[in-house]
């Protein structure tokens, strides 16, 4: 796989600039593997926080085509629809929500899956459509190990760059090859690069997903050093903070040795590691 392909200027100019307010609550399960769950209504509100690494390998798959008109074929998000994505979930304890984006590669996530069984945690993973429907296997170990699987798009796309259709098409397929492979659907999307606008809340919605940025970014796409990458969660712990990381898209061996350092010590220190779902 080739490493990541950066937009700096662009990047810079795709910020939402209008139209972002609070909008909708979802049920929060703060999920601890050792115990029962304990449930805590969060409505959350986030700003689009920093971009994700690119990924430009074009994709090969196609799905059928989802037609615009159509009927949403899974359950819509309860409404209002959001106009901004969860970046922090307050109100979960002294807990902590890692996530990994770009996936899965099967030189890196089977890495991370272990240091995460090896410490019996939950982590979430935004995966892309065509590295989903090339690594079916890896796809269902993320489902058996209780992780949660968020949709990223088919092809990591600026999302504020397609038409609705696009954007459909882009997310709808994502989401139908997940539920192929694992039986259900994804119920939370992440847009590439936090570039989000009305079209992706409004799809992803239909389509029965809430959106989900995060709190503290590692930048570990940019290959900073495991010391650095330890120091950025280490610095933004902090309860109800959402980590991003990155397990695909370029080489992600610092991130892996990153994760098997931070993760004992935030456990160390407290701090439960869950993901949240919805009701």
């Amino acid at each position: 796989m080739k490493n990541d392909q950066r937009l700096p200027g662009r990047r810079m100019l795709l910020r939402l600039a209008a139209g972002l307010g609070t909008a909708g609550a979802v049920r929060v399960i703060a999920a601890d593997p050792a115990g029962a769950p304990s449930p805590t209504s969060a409505p959350v509100a986030g700003a689009a926080g920093p971009r994700s690494a690119p990924r430009a390998r074009p994709s090969a798959y196609r799905l059928r085509p989802m037609t615009a008109g159509a009927p949403p074929r899974f359950r819509p998000a309860a409404p209002p629809v959001r106009t901004r994505p969860f970046e922090k979930l307050p109100e979960i304890g002294h807990a902590m929500v890692l996530t990994f984006d770009d996936g899965p590669d099967p030189l890196y996530t089977p890495h991370i899956l272990a240091t995460l069984r090896e410490h019996d945690v939950r982590a979430m993973f935004f995966l892309c459509g065509e590295m989903a429907h090339d690594h079916q296997d890896l796809v269902r170990a993320i489902a058996a190990d209780g992780h949660t699987i968020g949709n990223h798009t088919w092809t990591h796309p600026l999302v504020t760059e397609l038409s609705r259709a696009g954007i459909r098409d882009e997310i709808g397929r994502t989401s139908e090859v997940i539920e192929k492979i694992t039986g259900g659907a994804p119920l939370w999307f992440r847009a590439p690069y936090a570039v989000w606008n009305r079209n992706s809340f409004e799809i992803g919605a239909e389509l029965g997903m809430e959106p989900m940025a995060w709190t503290v970014d590692t930048l570990d796409w940019t290959e900073p050093g495991v010391g650095t990458i330890v120091r950025r969660v280490r610095e933004g712990a902090a309860p109800g903070v959402v980590v991003l990381s990155h397990d695909a898209g370029g080489n992600r061996s610092q991130s892996v040795t990153a994760l098997r350092r931070y993760l004992p010590e935030l456990l160390a220190d407290g701090y439960r590691i869950t993901v949240p779902q919805r009701r």
